[in-house]
């Protein structure tokens, strides 16, 4: 998206993508979890943070529900609004990997086009994982109730039921969420991450 003024100059940082790596011992980056509502992202995403943090990095998780109560509050669930949402999300997102930091999003992000302009904005490593849960079981799970809504039409544009959700072609990273227990997936997103992004901070 084009800024709508011209008069704009960007300004250099003093300190480098180096500098940051000295200090955090790790490389910033952008760890983009995407599935189904209730295949298990937001639960990931928190216990990957604390895990990680535990470890010596610093990193930060960006919600759904919890940006869209913020930044995001005046955006709706129309097509054009998620987009936007993901839109402002990925520049979010890219500026925590910017700091050095790892930013952990966990955003339902059901079009390809929009997580593709997300890894697109980023500068630092951007890793697409999918949170793979089909729609049988996270419409079993339902902890907050939003299928059971959707399926009688209190909800409109509810993604997997009234509106689409396009799988990841070629993600980085994928976690059958919908097969296997919690904490196998959080011990193979843990493992997946300490091998891309390792910490070597003296």
């Amino acid at each position: 998206m084009a800024p709508k003024s011209r008069n704009l100059t960007a300004t250099s940082h003093a300190v480098s993508t180096a500098d940051r790596r000295a200090h955090y011992g790790h490389d910033g980056a952008v760890l983009w979890l995407t599935g189904l509502s209730a295949s298990g992202k937001s639960s990931l995403a928190m216990a990957l943070e604390h895990a990680l943090t535990q470890l010596g990095y610093s990193c930060y998780v960006l919600d759904g529900d919890n940006i869209r109560s913020g930044l995001n509050a005046n955006l709706g669930f129309s097509t054009q609004d998620r987009s936007e949402n993901i839109r402002r999300v990925g520049e979010v997102a890219a500026l925590f990997a910017d700091a050095g930091l790892i930013c952990i999003t966990a955003f339902i992000s059901p079009y390809r086009a929009d997580r593709s302009q997300a890894r697109a904005c980023c500068k630092q490593n951007f890793h697409e994982i999918h949170v793979a849960a089909d729609l049988a079981v996270c419409e079993a799970r339902d902890p907050k109730g939003l299928y059971k809504m959707a399926r009688v039409g209190e909800i409109g544009d509810f993604t997997g039921i009234t509106a689409p959700y396009e799988v990841p072609e070629q993600p980085d990273y994928v976690i059958d969420s919908g097969a296997e227990p919690f904490n196998e997936s959080l011990k193979k997103l843990l493992n997946y991450v300490r091998t891309a992004l390792p910490y070597k901070r003296t």
